[in-house]
């Protein structure tokens, strides 16, 4: 009776342990299990509700009234919103060691959701004048079989056919009518598919996982250029990365070998692999073996990379003239003295794309600056991580960051080298900022909350090149229409006559009727066209008979595109419809509510038909 039962000694009832943190920063309950801290809630609850908030934000929303700005001027403040909540919810999830990798692959497929995907909801049809051109690329080669005979300024496709041979076998072995009905998905898919090799990348580089998806996402939050539609481009980019993927695996897997085990540099089936896909991209896309050989040559500089990397370049080089020199020897011989003469010109080629903006519209004019400024942010950002993270130095990120110059100094590639050189650094430049932004041994969740603005920074002014032009890339079912129209009725060898490369499908059976695209003419033609639209167009038609007419086509997006970059007054589709609408020997054979088709026959060629 004396003796205290063990349970009333102390506090009743019992008190439970405390609560410890593990080494790796989990805070600990009495049962064992993980706590789930404020934090953690809210990155979890922030990803489905912006999600949830972008598709409720594409109800209603007006694509008649883009110009300027295109979808960012009709997009409602709930998309705005929800991207807003899904850049600060991944900022907390980075901020919380704890955050697992689920979580992050998430919070990126919702970004490439979010940017990627929205046109391809909101749109009736296929997005962008060049995709349609390279499904009619596609219906082309199924038709002829391979090659297109009678192709012309598009036999350059003939010669770099790695991509639409592969399309045409998905067509034909899935029974489809044509590559149409996927192509619209190509900008998400293909974004998609980058995820896997830019993380073989990172992981190559760092085991930290702040840095390797901050790089992730700071990738997707730049890459403002657009190259990720149904085009050669980006099925070469996406096997260029991979590519890089594979090397930088190597490289490492090479480097932790013990000395005595470095007798062969590549695993056979893994070095077959690498030549495999180097071959792709040389029968593919005539820029990107360029861009590849120039890495591989400054991946090699460093003495200790080129047991592994010197073999791979050789490889490189070996297919890139070989192919050169035989399938594609008719455009590089036609070509031949441009590519010499441009690499005397420098300073013009790495300042060719940066067009005078004094005819453009107002608000592109704020585009191209917005996407100049981002574009430099990044390299700044890239130089100073290189300053200030001192290991960088010592992997391949800087010399990747800088292999597309040679390339950029050499040629202009028609205006377009200094945004494609832009986008082959950019991989490389991501992981060097994120290293900058993210490394912290004092405060790191801190740090994540103060570079938050700039993340936000970073995804407006990739909006502004992405979405800056649509209403030009957009196209109505009318518009469709009218190209068809005119695709499917018109006898071979008529001539098809646009203002713009803005006409979505006008392509189709390109091998039987020539093409005259006004906009690119040289500037007295431009001239003598804005002064007198018939005396303009009559050099082009003049020989047009009863058997082979002329058609001119007239469409909404191409009045939009003229405005847009001022290559043409923007009032210049509506004088020619007014002045071949009073002219005789023009028809009109197709009108509705955003295009026009006139169809004209010299009045001296013969009776009308």
């Amino acid at each position: 009776m004396g003796k205290r039962s063990p349970l009333t000694i102390g506090q009743w009832p019992p008190r439970a342990p405390l609560e410890t943190r593990r080494p790796d920063g989990t805070t600990v309950g009495p049962s064992g299990r993980r706590r789930t801290t404020a934090l953690q809630w809210a990155a979890r609850a922030a990803l489905p509700v912006a999600l949830v908030l972008w598709l409720l934000s594409l109800r209603h929303v007006n694509l008649n009234a883009m110009t300027d700005l295109g979808l960012l001027q009709v997009l409602p403040v709930l998309f705005w919103a929800a991207l807003g909540l899904l850049a600060v919810g991944f900022c907390v999830a980075l901020s919380d060691r704890r955050t697992r990798g689920g979580w992050f692959a998430a919070y990126v497929l919702g970004l490439i959701a979010i940017l990627h995907a929205t046109p391809a909801l909101l749109y009736p049809t296929l997005r962008y004048g060049w995709a349609w051109k390279h499904v009619a690329v596609v219906d082309a080669m199924i038709r002829n079989g391979g090659s297109v005979p009678g192709a012309e300024k598009l036999d350059v496709y003939d010669q770099w056919p790695g991509f639409f041979h592969l399309n045409a076998l998905v067509v034909q072995a899935t029974g489809l009518e044509s590559s149409l009905g996927y192509a619209v998905w190509a900008p998400p898919v293909n974004n998609v598919l980058l995820l896997a090799p830019l993380l073989l990348i990172y992981r190559a580089v760092t085991t930290n996982r702040r840095l390797i998806w901050g790089a992730v996402w700071i990738f997707y939050s730049c890459s403002w250029v657009g190259q990720d539609y149904f085009a050669p481009q980006a099925f070469a980019f996406l096997l260029f990365v991979t590519l890089i993927a594979l090397l930088t695996g190597q490289l490492r897997a090479f480097a932790e070998r013990p000395p005595g085990d470095k007798a062969r540099a590549w695993p056979v089936g893994r070095f077959l692999l690498v030549v495999l896909i180097m071959g792709v991209i040389v029968c593919s896309h005539p820029l990107t073996p360029l861009m590849m050989v120039s890495a591989l040559v400054a991946l090699s500089l460093p003495r200790r990379n080129r047991r592994v990397l010197l073999p791979v370049l050789g490889a490189g080089v070996l297919l890139t003239v070989i192919w050169d020199a035989t399938v594609a020897r008719p455009f590089v011989s036609a070509n031949l003295s441009e590519f010499v003469g441009a690499l005397l010109k420098p300073d013009s080629n790495v300042v060719s794309g940066l067009a005078t903006l004094g005819t453009a519209a107002p608000g592109q004019v704020m585009v191209s600056w917005i996407d100049r400024g981002l574009s430099a942010a990044v390299f700044l950002l890239a130089a100073l991580a290189f300053v200030r993270r001192r290991w960088t130095r010592r992997t391949g990120m800087p010399l990747l960051v800088l292999a597309p110059m040679p390339v950029l100094i050499a040629n202009s590639y028609g205006g377009e080298m200094i945004f494609r050189a832009y986008l082959f650094a950019l991989p490389a430049a991501a992981l060097l900022i994120s290293a900058l932004l993210f490394e912290s041994r004092r405060h790191p969740r801190l740090r994540v909350f103060l570079v938050a603005p700039l993340l936000l920074a970073m995804l407006g002014g990739l909006l502004f090149g992405y979405y800056g032009k649509e209403s030009a890339n957009y196209f109505t079912k009318e518009e469709v229409a009218a190209t068809h129209f005119v695709t499917a009725t018109t006898p071979p060898g008529s001539l098809i006559v646009s203002l713009t490369s803005d006409v979505p499908g006008l392509e189709m059976n390109y091998d039987k009727h020539p093409r005259i695209q006004l906009n690119e003419q040289d500037l007295k033609v431009r001239q003598r066209l804005v002064e007198n639209p018939i005396e303009g167009l009559d050099p082009f038609i003049d020989g047009a008979t009863v058997r082979e007419p002329a058609y001119i086509v007239l469409s909404r997006a191409q009045a939009a595109e003229c405005y847009l970059n001022g290559s043409l007054p923007a009032d210049t589709m509506r004088r020619m419809d007014k002045a071949m609408s009073e002219t005789w020997g023009f028809v009109r054979v197709f009108r509705n509510e955003d295009a026009v088709v006139f169809r004209y026959q010299n009045p001296d060629a013969g009776e009308a038909p």
